[in-house]
This record gives structure tokens, sequence and C-alpha cells, in this order.
């Protein structure tokens, strides 16, 4: 069974992270335009009596004018705060704030954060019950058992909206899941399988109500809590241990695990032994979900059975019960039907989706989105990756069947096929495609340059791609800079990672040597010219190292402007036999994904060039898992108003008809038209029109206007610029890039050099 290391960071980067322009992770953004003082005026007053009067005389009418239908508020008391105790109720906001970003990232959904600063339960009810109405949904998160049950029961009496504590359904269902799963390959039923629970808390409790409704048997279930089993005659178990107690004459674990078909272990580190396991019976199923560390590790079980299927809770091994794959898709799936309730009927119905899923064949597409992984169903594969791009369809179609089945729903959905493409469109494609690439260059770690290694976000980006196995990083910079550097944001200075300059001397003569064999005919360098360039520019150090074959990539940019970068590199490197060299970026706003090109190298391309400007990119957006659809845009739209600056955009649409090319395109038109589809009807000859998502600029200019215009204006993710053509696998950062920004670009970097032949020198 593979084992990986697991991320780790430092407390100050998380605190740092926290505390970056904005504190905290979630912002309110209006999702109306609120420029005009008509504007203003439909929003607030007069205007909003309008809707006021409708749901005063309908109280459901709030979800078609409010954002009750998609808003989910998530709570906390603070009392069990990530299995680290009772911390309080404002201490428990950062992670109330990173459940409601998960919301969003993973299903689209809204939410906001509440902390309750109470113990009593009555309490809590009651100030819950008083904000319902603004909610679709309600999410309980981190509140101590047995409270967490008293204040779910309460409330699912009293309001009419889902009321859904996700440590105990979460994991019920990703584990009914994984449970059906594993019994199905090794052959066993339900009905007759022996279950130990080791753990008597929420999730545990959760699970094993779960799974008397899936069919086992209640006799077949031995529950134990840190005192043992839970036997009938057992003194002092409240009300929800004692539902659980069978009539048996064990009272260990030691006792309980002989011929069990499942351990399902929601309790603490190295309680079931290998002696234990030994004991259990053929193809054993051994779920140890404890967090972090689990309550067997699989290689101990490997050491004594080859026969058992495993589960952790751990994103390092195989089959991890997560509730990632099941909260946010619940929630999507009985908001969509304004559900009154999450029902045993929908949980069920989400565990054999779930289960269903990881059975199908993978197709390609999630395959890229997996980084190049097919996994295939069997003993290390009983669970959909949280990645699955699937699970956004699946879940909540199947979750909204059974509201509407059962009787909860308050909506109904007409036509399912429409329903699963509007979940789609839900999805940011940027956040699959990175995955995909970051799954694929882990597989083979390859050395990318960080050129501006004393430079603070390159310094962070490096180690973030050292922990999360993305590749090995080296640091160009002086080493007692840098070391500075790692003090101050609070790693160790002696931390394990390669930092070069030009005092190595062996490497300098190479790069001097090789940069005068390149240049003295083009620019009549001098051997002394080529040695002070190399020792004492990074970016043509860095450069060198990947022509040389010291490296497999690298990334600069970030401390200089872009064009400075570009020349340097190409002093060094040339474009790709072929190919031209321009910049691509990729823009996600408003769940519509665009390609902008050539945002960074041409001024002035001609039509020849914006051709091949758009041939290229076609390929690229393909390698992303799009059908390109490519607009060349300009001030007009097909020859109106005519002018001379537009003849060549029309020329290079003749030129791409002539070659009779594989992709669809158009042009010349304005950006609008290409983007919107209301003018689908007004050129109605043209099938890219409105659906555009590869816009090839007429300058340099107006395409780094434009997508830097988007970014800061519009709020659009930007991630790029791709360096597009170059004949080795570098990219450039822009001018003060973030962290984040500078990891993708060198994990692109490390794809490229997997997939593209650059024919390296050496």
């Amino acid at each position: 069974m593979k084992k990986t290391k697991i991320d780790h960071y430092t407390d100050k980067e998380a605190l740092d992270f926290h505390n970056t322009n904005k504190s905290g992770k979630i912002e309110i953004v209006s999702s109306k335009p609120m420029t005009t003082k008509r504007d203003l005026a439909l929003a607030y007053s007069p205007g909003v009596a309008a809707p006021v009067r409708e749901i005063s005389k309908n109280p459901d009418a709030a979800y078609d004018y409010t954002t009750k239908g998609n808003l989910v508020a998530v709570i906390s008391n603070g009392s069990a705060v990530l299995g680290m105790g009772n911390l309080g109720a404002l201490a428990s906001k950062p992670v109330m704030e990173g459940k409601a970003v998960l919301f969003k990232r993973f299903a689209d959904i809204d939410s906001i954060d509440i902390e309750i600063d109470s113990s009593s339960t009555d309490e809590i009810i009651k100030s819950i019950k008083s904000i319902a109405n603004s909610f679709g949904g309600i999410n309980l998160e981190d509140i101590a058992a047995p409270d967490c049950f008293i204040i779910e029961e309460k409330l699912k009496e009293i309001l009419d909206i889902p009321v859904f504590h996700d440590d105990q359904h979460g994991t019920a269902i990703i584990t009914n899941a994984a449970l059906i799963n594993a019994l199905d390959i090794s052959k066993k039923s339900l009905k007759k399988i022996k279950i130990v629970v080791n753990g008597a808390g929420a999730s545990a409790i959760a699970c094993t109500n779960l799974l008397k409704k899936t069919g086992v048997p209640q006799k077949n279930i031995t529950m134990l809590d840190s005192k043992g089993v839970l036997y009938r005659g057992r003194d002092n178990l409240n009300q929800w241990k004692s539902a659980h107690a069978i009539e048996t004459k064990n009272r260990t674990l030691e006792d309980a695990i002989k011929n069990a078909d499942v351990f399902l272990g929601l309790s603490s580190k190295s309680i079931l032994s290998k002696k234990m396991v030994k004991k259990m019976a053929k193809n054993p199923i051994i779920f140890a979900c404890a967090n972090p560390d689990p309550e067997i590790t699989p290689e101990e079980v490997e050491e004594v059975r080859n026969d058992a299927i495993i589960a952790t809770g751990r994103s390092d091994y195989p089959n991890q019960v997560n509730n990632l794959i099941g909260f946010p898709y619940i929630f999507r799936g009985a908001l969509d039907v304004r559900a009154k309730t999450i029902n045993e009927e929908m949980k069920i119905a989400a565990a054999n989706a779930i289960a269903a899923l990881a059975r199908e064949d993978v197709p390609d597409e999630v395959v890229a989105a997996m980084g190049g992984e097919r996994p295939k169903y069997g003993k290390e594969y009983i669970i959909p990756s949280t990645f699955d791009p699937r699970l956004i369809v699946e879940i909540p179609v199947a979750v909204a069947k059974a509201a509407i089945k059962s009787g909860v729903a308050r909506k109904e959905i007409k036509d399912f096929e429409l329903y699963k493409e509007q979940l789609k469109q839900r999805l940011d494609p940027s956040v699959t495609i990175m995955q995909g690439i970051n799954s694929q260059i882990k597989k083979k770690q390859r050395k990318i340059v960080f050129a501006d290694g004393e430079d603070e976000n390159t310094l962070k980006a490096a180690i973030a791609f050292k922990n999360s196995k993305l590749g090995i990083p080296i640091l160009v910079g002086k080493k007692e800079k840098i070391r500075e550097q790692l003090k101050n944001i609070g790693y160790s200075e002696n931390l394990n990672i390669e930092i070069v300059n030009s005092t190595d001397k062996e490497k300098r003569e190479r790069y001097a040597n090789y940069l005068f064999k390149r240049l003295q005919r083009k620019e009549g360098l001098l051997e002394r010219d080529c040695d002070r360039m190399v020792r004492n520019d990074r970016v043509i150090w860095s450069s060198c190292m990947v022509s040389c074959g010291d490296a497999d990539g690298a990334v600069t940019g970030n401390t200089r402007k872009y064009a400075a970068s570009l020349e340097k590199v190409n002093k060094v490197v040339d474009a790709r036999p072929g190919e031209i060299m321009f910049g691509l970026n990729m823009i996600v706003n408003k769940g519509k994904t665009v390609f902008i090109g050539d945002t960074s190298v041409h001024e002035y391309p001609n039509a020849n060039q914006l051709a091949e400007i758009a041939i290229s990119s076609a390929r690229v957006v393909r390698l992303f898992g799009f059908d390109p659809k490519v607009a060349f845009v300009s001030h007009s739209t097909f020859g109106q108003p005519a002018t001379s600056r537009t003849k060549h955009i029309r020329d290079a649409v003749e030129i791409l008809q002539d070659k009779k090319v594989d992709f669809q395109f158009d042009g010349d038109m304005q950006p609008d038209v290409a983007l919107n589809d209301e003018y689908k009807e007004l050129y109605s000859f043209s099938g890219i029109v409105g659906n555009a998502n590869i816009l090839i600029m007429p300058g340099q200019h107006s395409a780094a206007i434009s997508y830097k215009m988007m970014k800061e204006l519009g709020g659009a993710k930007v991630i790029g610029p791709f360096l597009i053509g170059l004949g080795q696998p570098i990219e450039i950062a822009p001018l003060r890039s973030s962290t984040s920004d500078i990891l993708n670009l060198a994990s692109v970097a490390a794809y490229s050099a997997g997939v593209i032949n650059y024919n390296k020198k050496n």
C-alpha cells in the first residue's frame, strides 16, 4: 500500500496565510451591479419593497428573491475543535470559515460562519431557531457529544430546513459507501457480517445508526468506548450508547475482534494490534479512521494479513474516508430541491451514489483531472478521490431524487439531464486543471530552479513545492540571505533545500562556455562578457542550468518586469523549432473560463503570427481538457467599423481557413460579442459568437490591459501567463506575483518538462 509524506507548513506560514490582504478566508460580494443610483434604488429603497411584500405574502418566495436558497450557516460553539478539545467559540472561527470555503470551492454554496458562545444546549437551540429563517440549511460542526445529538435532534423537530452535523453524518455516509464496496469485493453480505465499532462518540454512533438502516442486524454490531464493550446491563450508559448495547459475553476489543469481518475505528492511535488483526475473519475489512494517527497502520496490517481491505482517514494512503466527498454535494442536492430536512433516504442515496461512482470506469477527462492516474475498482480503490469532478454531478442528483421521492422537497426538478449540466458549470475548472497537473508531476520528481531564491514569495513557493511533493526545488541566491529569510518565515535556516549560486566554479565555467558558443556570433560577445553575465544574473544562471541539463525546468520573474526577464531568458534559450513564442493567460470568472493571448511577447503581431498564436493556443487548451473555440477580438465586429487596423485580424482568419485547422474560429469581433450569448441571434451565421473560450488579441497592449483589469477590477482568477513555444520549460512570473502564482507556474514548468520533448543540450 503506497504511502506519501503529509504536507506540512510552519505556524508562521499558516498565520501569514490567514492575515494576508484581508484577514480571514471569506468575504461578502454583491451578486448584482451597485454602480448607479438606479442600481441602489432597486437594491434597497424603494425597490426592495417589492420582494419584501412578496415574501410577507408567501415565505417560500424568499428562495426566489434572496440568497436563502444557496446559503448555509456553519455553526459551532467550539466545544470540540478539530480534536483539540473545548477551545471556545471564537477559537473555532478559523475552522468554520474554512468549512465555508470548502462549501464554495466544491459545490458553489455560499455560507457564513456563526460561533455561539454558550455551553447550554437550550441556549444554542434557541439561538439557531431564531436565525434559521435566513438560511437554506444549517451545518453543525465541532460540537461535543452528547450535546451535538441533543441540539441536532431538537432542531430537526422544530425547523423546516436541513440540519446536518457533519462530524456525525458526513463520516457515516462516506464510511457506509466504502463498506458497500469493500463487502462487494470481499464477497460478503451486509446481513451476515460481524462488525466491531471501536469508539462511541458522535461519528461512531452515526456510522452505526446508518449501518443498521442499510441492513446490518443490531446483534451483529459490537460497539466499544474507552471502558470496553457496550453490553446490556452495563452501568452508566447514556441513552445514545445504550441504544447500541447488545447481549454478549465479550468485554474487551481483543474479545470482540475474534472472527470479526469488519473493524471500524473512530477512536485513538494504535488501539488495534497485529495480534488482534490475525484473529479476524477471512478477507477482513479494516477502517482505521482515527486522525492524525490511525488505530493501526496499513503497513502493520499487511505484515500479518494479505487479504485485508484497508481504509484510513489520511490522504497519504489509498481509500481515504474524507467527509469532503460528501457534505458539499449532499447540501447541494438538498438546497436545489429546497428540502425541508436531510433524511435517512437522502443519506443512503448519497452513500450508494459514492459507492457506485468508485465502480465506474474512469473516463479520460477524469484521468486528466486526477493527474493521469486511472484508478481501478478494487482493494485500493473503494472510494472516489476528493478531486473527482464527477462528484458534483452524481451525489447531488441522487440526493435530490431521494428528497423528491421521500416527500421532503419543496421544488421538483423536471429535467435531470439539464440539472447535471448546470451542476458541471459550478466547478472551478482552474482548480481541476492544477490538481491534475500536480498529481501528474508527483510521479516523477523533477528539479525546478526558483531563480529569485531570496524573494520571500518565491522562497515560500519553493518550500511548498518541496513539501507538497511536487518536485525538487533548487534556489538561486546567496545562502546567508536565504537562510535569513527562512528564519523570517518560521523555518530552520538549515532546511534541507538545495541553494546554488555563481560561487560554484565548475557550473559557472560550463554555463559561460555554453553561453559563449551561443552568443559569440549573434552578439559578438567575448568569453569574459558571458562569464560576467552568468556570475551576475540569476535569470541567465537559472536558464543555463536548464539548458545544460542540471535542472528540468525553472520559474523566474516576480522581482523584475516580465519583459526584462524574457529578454534574459532569450539570450540562453530560443523558441522551439516551428513554434511561435507567446504568453497565454487562463482567466476564470463567474463560472466561465477564457484563455487570452498574446499577453506578453509580441507587441503588434502580424496576420501570420496571430494565426500561429491561435493554432498553438488551441493545442494547449486541448491539453487542459477544453474544446478550443477561438475568437479574434477587435474594436470592430465582422468589419464594422472598417479600419486599416483590423485588416491583419481578418487576414489571420483567412489564413486559418486556408490551413483547414481542426478547431472552430471566427473574427473579427468585439469581446462582448465573443463572450455573451445574447448576440447569437444577431450573428447566427457564426458558431463562435457567445461561445468563445480563446481570445486572440490584436496586440500585447490590449491583451495585458484586459487581463489585468479583469483581475483587479472584476475579481477574476488569473493563472499565467504560460510561456508557450519556448525551447525549454521555463516560466516567467509577472512582477510581484503571489506565492500561489509562482507555485502554479513551477508546477506548469515541471509538467511541460514531462510532456514536451525539448531535446535538451548538455
